[in-house]
């Protein structure tokens, strides 16, 4: 590359994308002090608007930095259950968090709240600017980057350096395509237009006309968000050309090729298209260059579950690579985040395969449909399900010991506050309730609370930043190995 101008002022993480990963993972980072700049191509917020919905596990995150009650304001909380394939089932009965329900948010909210709060952490914007190319050696990356006043490459073009690069720049990822990582799976086979709009009948009569379609193995989907207003889904077959966006045409007359009627849909807000392809990226690490979120992995929409990976995925990465960037990391720490997220995506994967299969018209997978439907009357079936989805059923593989080690703790009441408001600095934290323990040495990355009355089952609990269980017990000399394995050499 022949780049010219370099930044005076070097970052510690660069990260292409400042949608809600990016905008997470850089406001993580930065409450390790980490340097962080965000690129984001596009030189507005996103406009259209669509309901995304947050799921347990991501609810509980957002809960261990103090940010949901911001979200919780914007948001409308609905049952969890009937999120696998559509199938229409109420929520199974005591599930194990304490906020267990879905979130339902719109999209461009949910991102301007995320980018706020991580310029208010101390994070870079720039808009309008993206990567263009980049360099990586020991040391850090040299990054390229082009945007509508400068060339690319060449006389004139700008670059910045940093100790990593990010990619947060979704399914058509730029970093991932210069970094060379492969992006297998399978192309797309079905389309589907998705869209938010009104509609002109009763809630009653769309309920009774579904019911009739539902029985003969049709796909369509109307559900309610409020103020008249439903999400629609319907197959895109017959639509043939996918270069244009639909319009508000395109689903009347699918809804009338498959219901009989339109049901009167009319103001959409926002409209869309989109396919069944399923890829995961063969690496989430090239030296100091990672991968995060969409640019990572693809999958059908079904149980709305990108959103809330990618979330994960930050939360899991954040304050790995801060470790790495303040020097503290235990050799293989920054190692484990694909480790540990990339079985995690394929298992998604696999759900959403399994659930478009599910909503596939084929005879043969609407009489498995209904053996499911039929499963999910018994308690254990749907449970396990909604816990696969919503990502409580969580175990990291951290080696030999409890069931419990690698699984997230739930959000427990203390003899002051909860479990969750003593994670919002991102730090570890050890939860002692034979009040003999120590982090002594490792009290600048692990915070200590005594407190005998704490609702578990075991003596103490070491928690990572991210809310896993990386130790239970009540010996010092194990809690010492572990504190060493996971948060590097006490000072």
């Amino acid at each position: 590359m022949d780049l010219q101008q370099l930044s005076a002022d070097p970052y510690d993480v660069v990260i292409a994308g400042c949608g809600p990963v990016g905008a997470m993972l850089a406001a993580e980072l930065r409450l390790h002090d980490v340097r962080v700049l965000l690129l984001e191509k596009e030189t507005e917020p996103v406009s259209f608007v669509r309901v995304v919905s947050l799921h347990i596990r991501s609810l509980e995150l957002l809960a261990m930095r103090g940010l949901l009650d911001r979200l919780l304001e914007h948001g409308r909380r609905r049952p969890v259950g009937g999120i696998f394939a559509g199938i229409a089932k109420t929520e199974p009965e005591g599930l194990d968090s304490a906020h267990a329900y879905l979130l339902g948010i719109q999209h461009p909210v949910i991102v301007r709240l995320l980018e706020e709060h991580a310029i208010e952490q101390g994070a870079e914007v720039r808009r309008g600017c993206a990567v263009a190319g980049f360099e990586q050696d020991d040391e850090g990356v040299t990054v390229e980057l082009a945007d509508g006043n400068r060339a690319v490459g060449g006389i004139g073009a700008e670059q910045v350096r940093a100790r990593y690069l990010v990619g947060c720049d979704g399914a058509r990822s730029t970093v991932r395509k210069l970094l060379g990582v492969g992006f297998p799976g399978e192309p797309s086979r079905i389309d589907t237009l998705m869209g938010e709009m009104q509609v002109g009948v009763s809630q009653e009569e769309i309920a009774a006309r579904l019911t009739e379609i539902h029985a003969t193995g049709k796909r369509v989907w109307l559900r309610p968000f409020g103020e008249g207003v439903y999400s629609v889904v319907v197959p895109a077959a017959g639509i043939s050309d996918r270069a244009e966006p639909p319009t508000l045409e395109d689903f009347r007359q699918q809804l009338h090729a498959i219901a009989g009627t339109d049901f009167g849909v009319h103001s959409p807000r926002w409209m869309s298209r989109f396919g069944d392809a399923t890829r995961l990226a063969e690496r989430y690490r090239v030296g100091r260059v990672l991968l995060a979120g969409d640019a990572a992995h693809i999958h059908p929409p079904a149980g709305g579950q990108g959103l809330n990976l990618g979330l994960q995925d930050a939360f899991n990465l954040g304050w790995k690579l801060a470790a790495s960037v303040n020097g503290w990391a235990p050799e293989k720490l920054l190692d484990t985040y694909e480790s540990e997220r990339h079985p995690v995506a394929e298992a998604v994967l696999d759900n959403t395969r399994a659930q478009t299969e599910l909503m596939s018209d084929e005879p043969g997978a609407q009489a498995v449909r209904r053996l499911f439907t039929e499963l999910m009357d018994f308690d254990e079936v749907h449970r396990h399900l909604i816990e696969k989805i919503t990502a409580i059923d969580l175990r990291y593989d951290f080696g030999e010991g409890p069931d419990l080690l690698g699984r997230r703790q739930r959000d427990l009441d203390l003899n002051h506050g909860t479990l969750y408001s003593r994670l919002h600095r991102g730090r570890g934290l050890l939860l002692d309730r034979t009040e003999r323990l120590t982090v002594d040495g490792w009290s600048d990355r692990v915070d200590y609370l005594a407190d005998p009355t704490a609702a578990l089952d075991v003596p103490a609990v070491l928690l990572r930043p991210d809310g896993h269980l990386a130790w239970l017990g009540d010996n010092q000399q194990s809690l010492t190995r572990h504190l060493t394995h996971w948060f590097g050499q006490p000072v």
